[in-house]
Parts: C-alpha cells; structure tokens; sequence
C-alpha cells in the first residue's frame, strides 16, 4: 500500500508544482538527466548481475519486439480505414507501440511484486529502446517525410551508443563476467531508489491534456491497443509457449505499462504530431494506473 501511496503522491506533487508554476518549467529535463545518466544504468548494475539466464530469459525480448510489430500493423490497417494521413498513421504507431517500462513500470512493478523482479524489468526495458531507436525512428523518418536520402546505419548506431541506460546495461554485463560487484552494491542501491520518485514526479511535471476532446477517436484508438490489446496478445503467447512464473508476468505488466514519454521527443524531432503523443502519453498514464491493476488480476488467474 505504502508503494501505491507513493506513486499517487509523486505524481500528483508534479501536477501542482506545475499548475502553479512553483518550479521552472523545463524542471523535468534536469530531472530527467539525473534519471537517465545515473539512476537507471544504477539499477542495471544492480540487478543484472544476479540475473539467471535461461531460455525463457528471451521471453521479455521477444514480447516487446511482437508489441513494436503489432502497433505498425495495427495502425496501418485502422488509419487506411479512418484514410489519415501517412503522418497521423505513424504518429499512432510511434505512440502505441512503446511501453513506459521505466518511469512507470519500475515503480509500478515494485508495488505489485517487490525489488526484485527489476532484474526482469530491466531486459523488457532495454529491449523496448532498441525497438525505439530502429523501427520508432524509421517510422518517425517516414511520417515526417524525412526519408528522402534513406536511413543511416550510423545515426541509428549512434543513438544507440549514446544512450546511458543502454551503456549501463551493457557495462553492468561485460563487468559482472570479471569483477565482482557486490562491494559496490549499497552504493547503487540507493541511486537506484531514486528512479521512482523522480521518474513519478518528472511525469506529473510533464502530463498534458489541452484538447482532448477533438482528438479522443486517435486518443482512444492508440489506448486500446497500448492498454488492453498488447498485454492480451502476451498473455496469449506466454500460454502457447507455456511460459509461466516470473517471466511471464513481469513481461505481461510491461507490456500494460502506457506510452513511452520519449515518444513525444522523437515526434517531435521529425515534425510527427506532436500534441496527439503528448495527450496520448498523458491520458495513457493515467488511465494504465487502473488498466495495469486489472492485468495484475488477469495474471493471476491465467500465468501465475
């Protein structure tokens, strides 16, 4: 309860200290900085260490991938039938298709299960931003119309290897093979209790919901598929591949989380529509408070 309580009051805290405008409003981005360069690439040296790999360990990377994947389709077939535009059509993509699994899905997840699940979180996470900087930026480059002299191997590489979450992930497994970490692990366990506060209350300072109601149809659409069909299409492949415990429900509550708020940076570097991410995100999290305590029931009847 105490976890729930938290959330609820970092949140919230962010929504006033911005509706008052008691903080700067660009706060979030030094917020955000802390977050990315220290705090998460913290929680991968952590938790990655102690990870047992299997081949079930490849269930959170496969499901992500299939989120990604479904999102193209999905919103390929709903926009020719709404006949948007090739931009609107991969706006919804990049929106829907890409999970919130660290600013929301860490804290989210050690309220429903505890610490020490992250370590599953983490693979669903790191997976979801090399789905992001591959296909959401081929698909940001083709809806901005953007792609006129193709994609560079290099710009997707570089955003790759620029990214600190996914330089700490890759240093927390190369290190762990030869030198043991556990001496330094009090110092990252409390820059890791940082990342659900600050990611919590970076949301709240972030979340817009300006004109909704002109765009509810794209709104509701992108939803549906983030909150309710991507969780069941996991569920339905953990069952058919017979995967249970742990992994599959870390994987099913991820890919419940809503939208990733890097979507909206993306969409807005390639001249996307910028303000139907920005409410889909917004929306999206508050709403994925309630659907994601729904899936947490789901997956006790179904793969616990």
């Amino acid at each position: 309860m105490v976890n729930f309580i938290l959330i609820a009051v970092c949140v919230i805290a962010g929504m006033i200290f911005k509706s008052t405008k008691s903080i700067h409003p660009d706060a979030h981005k030094g917020i955000n900085t802390w977050i990315l360069y220290l705090a998460l690439p913290a929680v991968s040296f952590k938790y990655l260490p102690k990870v047992e790999w299997s081949t079930e360990m490849l269930f959170p990377i496969f499901s992500t991938l299939i989120i990604a994947i479904g999102s193209f389709f999905f919103m390929k077939f709903y926009s020719k039938a709404k006949n948007y535009s090739e931009r609107s059509r991969r706006t919804l993509e990049l929106a829907s298709g890409y999970s919130n699994t660290s600013f929301i899905g860490f804290p989210l997840i050690t309220a429903f299960y505890g610490e020490k699940y992250l370590s599953i979180a983490i693979i669903c996470d790191q997976t979801m931003f090399l789905c992001l900087s591959t296909l959401g930026i081929i698909a940001a480059l083709k809806g901005g119309g953007n792609n006129s002299g193709g994609i560079s191997s290099k710009f997707i590489l570089k955003r790759l290897f620029t990214f600190p979450p996914f330089l700490g992930c890759i240093s927390a497994l190369i290190l762990s093979q030869f030198i043991n970490l556990d001496f330094a692990e009090p110092f990252f366990d409390k820059l890791a209790a940082t990342v659900g506060p600050l990611a919590l209350f970076s949301v709240g300072l972030q979340l817009k919901f300006n004109g909704w109601r002109k765009l509810w149809s794209q709104i509701s659409m992108s939803m549906v598929y983030k909150l309710m069909i991507a969780p069941t299409v996991v569920i339905v492949l953990a069952l058919i591949l017979g995967i249970k415990g742990d992994v599959a429900k870390i994987s099913v509550i991820e890919a419940a989380m809503p939208t990733l708020v890097t979507s909206s940076i993306i969409a807005e570097q390639f001249k996307l529509n910028t303000k139907l991410t920005n409410l889909i995100i917004g929306i999206s999290i508050i709403i994925g408070f309630f659907t994601t305590a729904f899936w947490y029931q789901m997956i006790k009847i179904f793969i616990e």
